[in-house]
């Protein structure tokens, strides 16, 4: 049987999912392991991983890279949120410059049932233009960032509930109320919002997950079409775990191969 090496092994996993907190936890359990979380910073209270935790950015790709070789890393995770596309070219063009193996962690993405009434769209600024052909009263959940898309003078008419875990800033949608909630969510919940609020549409990214998946089944039953944007494609080259499960063999098996 494979022996892990004696020298403690860096894994750096860039942060900010569920996924990547289970990651962690997994990882800050072996001794031999050294796991360090890094959190973009844009939610006000995060919840924290076990292990080493940093906070900010890096200056792009070649900061990225200079911290990776500065603090010894080992092997590189990218387990971001599925739509956070800069980070992620960021990470394998760093992973390339620092000679460490890359990882992304994308949960699997939602899929249409029997019953949806789904209209993909490859870009917020694509769903915005659905909108004024299918309701006037909108579900918007695709977080604080990228509001601008749904400000537009076209979109005066409509009537925005957005929901996100800290309060937006401008340019937002010009009727809009706001609510600062945070997954898991629940059925009866995401029906009883969507009854109140006489929502018509919803807009959602397509994160995956089952924290937020209920809002898909209320819309289902209440017969509501629901604009979903398309995640962005993981960079060319990088292989990709759907679970945290996996991630955490794929870094075994790295490590294995270093030892």
């Amino acid at each position: 049987m494979p022996v892990l090496p004696v020298r403690t092994v860096h894994v750096l996993v860039l942060g900010g999912t569920t996924e990547a907190r289970r990651l962690a936890e997994s990882l800050a359990g072996d001794r031999r392991i050294r796991v360090t979380s890094s959190l973009a910073g844009r939610v006000s209270a995060p919840r924290l991983p076990p292990g080493d935790v940093r906070v900010g950015g890096f200056g792009g790709p070649d900061g990225l890279a200079a911290w990776v070789r500065e603090h010894g890393v080992d092997v590189l995770v990218d387990a971001t949120h599925p739509f956070a596309a800069a980070m992620s070219r960021n990470a394998a063009e760093a992973a390339a410059q620092a000679h460490v193996p890359l990882l992304a962690l994308r949960r699997p993405g939602w899929v249409a049932q029997d019953g949806d009434r789904w209209h993909a769209a490859g870009s917020l600024a694509e769903a915005a233009g659905l909108l004024p052909g299918l309701g006037k009263r909108v579900f918007l959940t695709t977080g604080r960032m990228g509001l601008a898309a749904f400000a537009g003078a076209g979109l005066d008419a409509l009537w925005f509930l957005v929901r996100s875990v800290d309060a937006p800033e401008p340019p937002c949608p010009a009727r809009m109320e706001v609510l600062l909630d945070r997954g898991p969510f629940t059925p009866e919940g995401e029906r009883t919002l969507l009854r109140r609020h006489r929502i018509d549409v919803l807009v959602t990214k397509d994160s995956g997950g089952d924290a937020t998946a209920p809002k898909l089944a209320a819309a289902r039953e209440a017969e509501i079409p629901v604009v979903v944007v398309r995640r962005p494609p993981v960079p060319e080259g990088v292989p990709v775990a759907r679970t945290p499960d996996e991630a955490v063999q794929w870094v075994l098996r790295k490590l294995y191969a270093s030892g």
